[in-house]
């Protein structure tokens, strides 16, 4: 699995992303690459903004112990897997705006490291190990760039 902390794996990640454009199409699902590239920004926003309500502690119970096992594991998504409600994007995006948001993140994370995330506690899933930090993201990454075939 890619590593988003090192310079080699973001940068990996970073191409793939530049290779996409207003026009890509997916190969399943109902976003479009505007959308997705949205929706991907969710996950750095819960990390690095305040702009997302924490879920109760009942929430976040079961979160930890449904929905943690399966983000959290080198298994990779099924397609057209359930969205949280969180995630959902339905309305329209500035495709430019999302994949400059996106690159930013990508680096701000890997400029931090893998320290910074050790032992860090997340927005759903109470604390995460570097390593399980580096799977959620990288996991989710991938599984939306191979959705728009790059």
């Amino acid at each position: 699995m890619i590593e988003i902390f090192t310079s080699e794996g973001s940068e990996v990640l970073k191409k793939r992303i530049n290779k996409l454009n207003p026009n890509s199409k997916a190969k399943w699902g109902t976003m479009n690459v505007s959308q997705m590239l949205a929706h991907c920004n969710i996950a750095f926003e819960m990390i690095y903004e305040d702009k997302h309500k924490r879920p109760g502690k009942l929430k976040q119970f079961f979160l930890k112990l449904l929905i943690k096992p399966i983000v959290v594991s080198a298994k990779p998504y099924t397609k057209n897997g359930r969205t949280a409600p969180e995630f959902i994007v339905s309305s329209s995006k500035d495709f430019e705006t999302e994949k400059t948001r996106l690159l930013q993140y990508i680096d701000k994370t890997q400029s931090l490291g893998a320290l910074h995330f050790e032992g860090k506690d997340s927005h759903s899933f109470g604390t995460l190990s570097a390593t399980e930090w580096n799977i959620m993201l990288v996991k989710h990454l991938e599984h939306h760039l191979k959705q728009f075939d790059v």
